[in-house]
């Protein structure tokens, strides 16, 4: 199991812990996990596996794709992930914006005391600092993460596509950029791939999470496109499937699909180092064929499944080193 493996070959010490941690299911919000968020700790390997975990139950396509990166890089890349984990599900997980921003200021404060030398003894903190230090991190990347989910506090529809786009950029792009500097990647076409694949990603994670808001009455889809083809916010609640509502959907997984092309357009440029990165374009694109085949239908029960064969896409995506 991959959070078994012994502390002589550490926690993610191959590929191979990517076949083994799929027969082992962490549900989110794990005793485990909550026990270990509440007491700090200073050991390193549970630490990790706290990150691993974390990222494990919120984020596990993120999860396969760090397992599949080179093995300097895969602890890091946890804690990054667990760190963006820690971010994103503050706005689902208070109920008055000032305990969010509470929380967000928890955080800028604990940037701070990383790169002073002096985490809060936190596992996911603790597990941060060591990829400072390790990679020398751009701070203002983890801050602009930061900052940039602290005004999304504000629980309203994106007004356009643009904004969308905008936030997609501060936060999935910023947080690739931080994984490129894992591997060590200083390029200027990586970094213009990293922008245009985080803002697919951004548009992809608004869609695919538009069931899950709809059941909350919550509706963040761009509010120009909703009024251009006349779906309302209470079509969305009502899970309404109507050619309205799948245009809208069409529309926005368009662009998505268009800035993934543009990322691949220039992938002879990208040093092939790099490629690991980009691993999320393999998910990013799995979803995009599959509400393709659901005419554009976010509420279809098949976009609900994981997709099985995903693990093994990603393996043979990273073995070819492409995106």
């Amino acid at each position: 199991m991959a959070s078994s493996i012994s502390a002589k070959h550490g926690l993610l010490g191959s590929k191979a812990s990517l076949y083994l941690a799929l027969h082992r299911n962490i549900p989110p919000g794990s005793l485990w996990v909550q026990r270990a968020a509440s007491s700090a700790t200073t050991d390193p390997e549970i630490n990790e596996k706290y990150c691993l975990d974390l990222v494990r139950s919120r984020d596990y396509d993120g999860f396969l794709s760090s397992l599949l990166l080179p093995k300097e890089a895969r602890r890091s890349s946890l804690a990054l992930r667990a760190f963006n984990v820690e971010l994103a599900q503050v706005k689902d997980s208070v109920s008055q914006k000032t305990i969010g921003l509470m929380r967000m200021q928890f955080w800028k404060a604990a940037i701070e005391e990383i790169y002073r030398d002096d985490p809060p003894n936190q596992p996911v903190s603790a597990e941060l600092w060591r990829a400072v230090k390790k990679h020398y991190l751009t701070k203002r990347w983890l801050l602009r993460i930061i900052t940039e989910r602290e005004k999304d506090l504000d629980d309203r529809a994106y007004r356009n596509l643009q904004e969308l786009e905008a936030y997609s950029e501060n936060t999935q792009s910023s947080l690739i950029y931080l994984l490129l500097e894992c591997l060590g990647v200083k390029d200027v076409h990586a970094d213009h791939a990293a922008s245009h694949i985080g803002k697919a990603q951004g548009i992809v994670t608004s869609l695919r999470a538009t069931p899950y808001h709809s059941s909350r009455r919550k509706v963040y889809l761009p509010m120009d496109i909703c009024m251009l083809h006349g779906a309302s916010q209470e079509d969305f609640i009502r899970g309404n499937r109507e050619q309205n509502v799948r245009d809208v959907a069409y529309d926005i997984a368009s662009q998505a699909h268009v800035h993934l092309q543009h990322a691949r357009s220039f992938s002879n440029s990208v040093p092939a180092a790099a490629t690991p990165a980009f691993l999320q374009t393999v998910v990013l694109e799995d979803y995009l064929q599959r509400v393709r085949r659901a005419d554009f239908d976010v509420f279809h029960p098949s976009l609900q499944k994981r997709n099985p064969l995903l693990p093994i896409q990603l393996y043979l995506r990273s073995w070819k080193n492409t995106y």
